[in-house]
């Protein structure tokens, strides 16, 4: 099987990846509940963790990272935890669900919302923000890069702008972290959401969220934390403010040795080879008659993903021929992103998406492009 559907979870992790977990499963405790070694060994763990990630996100220390189940969690966690009835969030149609849904439910119960417009590539149309702004305005939360077209937001602008106004700027990175360099405090991001499945290498089931110092998050969940029992209310003290009941450790373990390769073989490296079978598959499908790329592909500062159309074919039915005649496996629909799809006018038709890897090769690249030329 050729894998081109990393954007949705990277199937390919590094060998270090599978030893950490099957090392943590047969020796680690319970983190913070217990003094004996088996304990001590997954707290040990799981700071690791914390500094790499830390370290990865230029955050001011480790206990600025909470860990989660995956970047929904981490979502649900910042949005629900900082606004309220009244307030105004503004975020933008590049929105993954895990963004959207979230806002819905908390315009349902009294928060206003404004969702900034893209152009006909799917680049954010960023002069909007300026009118969104109100007085009640709390926000602004959107992603680094959509996930269907691959295009990064300017985070920079976006912080900027969110610094100068007074708001807190809640960031999206499922998609960027492990590709792009994320620098939390010169960026002005105050609250960033990841997940370990996808770019970072890490496996399912782990996630977090960088708080920038001083920001206080109301908790998603309430619990055991191994610290403070007496207590009736849950900790307040990062991280374990967010970080009710027992963590994945097995899972972290892994992230960590995730991580730690990133650094070490370095994002700038990884992303060049990644950009590289990209733009190949691009330039390869892009003059198809038939073929209809959607994205913005005038620069390289963009996430290794294609999205396109073969004429009117519907997307799964195209991905569907991937998989049976060339044993392609790709991604297609709406990508859980459906304000985007409405905007480059494919909520009916879906896109096939593929997303490649560093693990991926010249050879399934050439593949995938014959494929789509025979399919059209």
């Amino acid at each position: 099987m050729i894998y081109f559907d990393n954007a949705a979870t990277t199937q390919q992790k590094p060998r270090a990846v599978l030893d950490a977990v099957l090392e943590a499963m047969t020796h680690m405790g319970n983190a913070g509940r217990g003094a004996h070694t088996a304990s001590l060994d997954a707290a040990r763990s799981i700071y690791d963790a914390r500094t790499l990630l830390a370290e990865l996100f230029h955050s001011e220390s480790p206990s600025c990272i909470a860990f989660t189940s995956n970047a929904t969690e981490s979502l649900n966690t910042a949005l629900k935890g900082l606004l309220r009835p009244g307030d105004h969030a503004i975020t933008t149609v590049l929105e993954h669900n895990s963004v959207l849904r979230p806002l819905y439910e908390l315009r349902e119960a009294g928060t206003e919302l404004t969702i900034l417009p893209c152009d006909d590539k799917g680049c954010l149309l960023y002069d909007a923000l300026s009118d969104a702004v109100r007085p009640n305005t709390r926000l602004i939360v959107c992603t680094g890069a959509s996930n269907v077209t691959g295009n990064c937001t300017d985070l920079a602008r976006i912080g900027a702008f969110a610094r100068e106004h007074g708001l807190l700027f809640v960031v999206d990175a499922a998609q960027l972290a492990g590709i792009f360099p994320v620098d939390v405090q010169r960026l002005h991001i105050d609250v960033l959401c990841f997940t370990g499945h996808k770019a970072l290498l890490g496996p399912q089931g782990t996630g977090g969220l960088y708080v920038r110092e001083g920001l206080s998050i109301r908790p998603l969940k309430s619990g055991g934390s191994g610290i403070d029992s007496q207590n009736t209310h849950h900790p307040d003290r990062m991280p374990t403010a967010l970080e009710a009941g027992t963590l994945n450790g097995h899972g972290i373990a892994g992230l960590a040795a995730a991580v730690r390769f990133l650094l070490e073989e370095g994002l700038d490296a990884i992303r060049a080879r990644e950009l590289q079978l990209a733009q190949e598959f691009y330039l390869g499908v892009r003059d198809i008659p038939g073929v209809t790329v959607y994205g913005d592909f005038s620069t390289l500062a963009r996430c290794p993903i294609v999205s396109f159309n073969i004429g009117e074919w519907d997307s799964g039915s195209v991905s569907d021929e991937l998989l049976t005649q060339y044993g392609i496996s790709a991604r297609s629909g709406i990508h859980c992103a459906p304000l985007m799809h409405q905007s480059l006018g494919t909520l009916k038709q879906g896109a096939v998406r593929f997303s490649f890897s560093q693990f991926n090769t010249h050879e399934e690249v050439q593949t995938g492009i014959r494929a789509v030329r025979e399919l059209a």
